[in-house]
């Protein structure tokens, strides 16, 4: 045999290989088949499978120990191959050290740290915001990653996107309740509008403020315009996108704008958004129940301007921009006072232009005699 027959017949036994174990594994592996169960999963099963099995701690509490499959199934965790030594670090063994646990409060709040492994950006945005500090503070009950994310069930937490608020709602229930009756958490409760705010739109995810703050209250405005400037967004409701930069130019704009340069931390009372519409009870004007509802606007006003009387609100022309269909009698002022300014400016202008140039020729007069 040749050698040049001898190196082809090893080439067609080796691709005879290579098809072979491509065959078997296509046969073993077929396309679209689930992954096998993770076995360290299906291991802590067996026990704590079973419905039944609990634990009282010191305090009095009873911990359930029970798992459940389905919920495991559908956790983002366990469907990346994340299984259950991956936060329960301490457990490498059966039977299991014994709980060092008081309440089943400490033992929750002992285990969310573990996520700071994997989420440490956002781990430590949680750490300063007024979640931590309330816990700082003493209050054991403020909410831990696992209080709004689940621990064996944790699912994406915006879907649906109404699951935010509710979540929000465990511990915030009467807030969240009112903002079910806002224009806003209708749409989302009925509709699920993606457009509409949630809770962390405007109060964060993670790094949740005090909205109580000088620095929260000054930088409202802006946290609206990302919504009620954007022209796009609000001519799919036939909106206004002008609210924002009417409300700058407006005495109350104008006057948040200057405390925000100069004093942020120095509290101020010119209204912005949420002294006129209101907080999470935001309603559409055209609901009875709106603060800014033409029956109930000069309630509103009186909040801040006491002694305003009956024709207050009828100065007043809202985000609108001052029109002829509108505001015939301001749209006429405004057009005299626009071209009648700078006429009187230039006419003041040439004025001292020529007082200026006669005092010089008189001046030069005096020189030359």
């Amino acid at each position: 045999m040749t050698a040049h027959k001898l190196h082809r017949q090893t080439f067609w036994l080796i691709a005879a290989g290579v098809f072979v174990l491509l065959l078997s594994l296509l046969t073993a592996s077929p396309a679209g088949a689930e992954p096998p169960a993770q076995e360290t999963e299906k291991y802590c099963l067996s026990c704590h499978g079973n419905p039944d099995l609990k634990l009282t701690l010191p305090s009095g509490d009873v911990l359930s120990l029970y798992i459940s499959q389905d919920d495991l199934d559908h956790s983002v965790h366990s469907t990346l191959g994340i299984e259950c030594e991956a936060c329960h670090t301490d457990i490498t063994e059966h039977p299991h050290p014994e709980l060092e646990y008081q309440s089943a409060r400490e033992l929750s709040r002992a285990y969310y740290q573990t996520c700071e492994k994997c989420h440490s950006v956002n781990y430590e945005k949680a750490q300063d915001s007024m979640h931590a500090q309330a816990a700082a503070a003493g209050n054991l009950d403020a909410p831990i990653c696992t209080d709004c994310h689940g621990a064996h069930d944790v699912r994406p937490p915006d879907q649906p996107r109404s699951l935010i608020s509710e979540t929000c709602r465990q511990c915030h229930t009467e807030i969240v309740d009112t903002y079910r009756q806002s224009v806003h958490g209708a749409a989302l409760m009925s509709e699920e509008n993606p457009d509409v705010p949630v809770c962390t739109d405007c109060h964060g995810v993670h790094n949740i403020q005090d909205p109580r703050t000088v620095q929260f209250r000054v930088a409202e405005p802006e946290l609206c315009a990302g919504c009620h400037a954007d022209a796009e967004l609000m001519g799919k409701y036939g909106l206004s996108a002008d609210v924002y930069s009417i409300y700058k130019r407006s005495w109350h704009g104008v006057d948040v704008s200057v405390y925000k340069a100069k004093w942020p931390t120095i509290w101020h009372d010119s209204a912005i958004c949420s002294d006129c519409h209101g907080i999470h009870d935001i309603r559409s004007t055209h609901d009875p129940q709106s603060r800014v509802n033409p029956d109930n606007l000069l309630a509103t006003c009186q909040q801040c301007h006491p002694d305003a009387g009956p024709n207050w609100t009828d100065a007043w022309t809202g985000h609108n921009e001052i029109s002829l269909e509108r505001t015939p009698a301001l749209f006429y002022v405004e057009r005299f006072y626009t071209s009648f300014t700078p006429f009187v400016l230039w006419v003041c202008i040439i004025y001292v232009a020529l007082q200026i140039i006669r005092a010089t020729v008189d001046r030069v007069r005096r020189n030359l005699s």
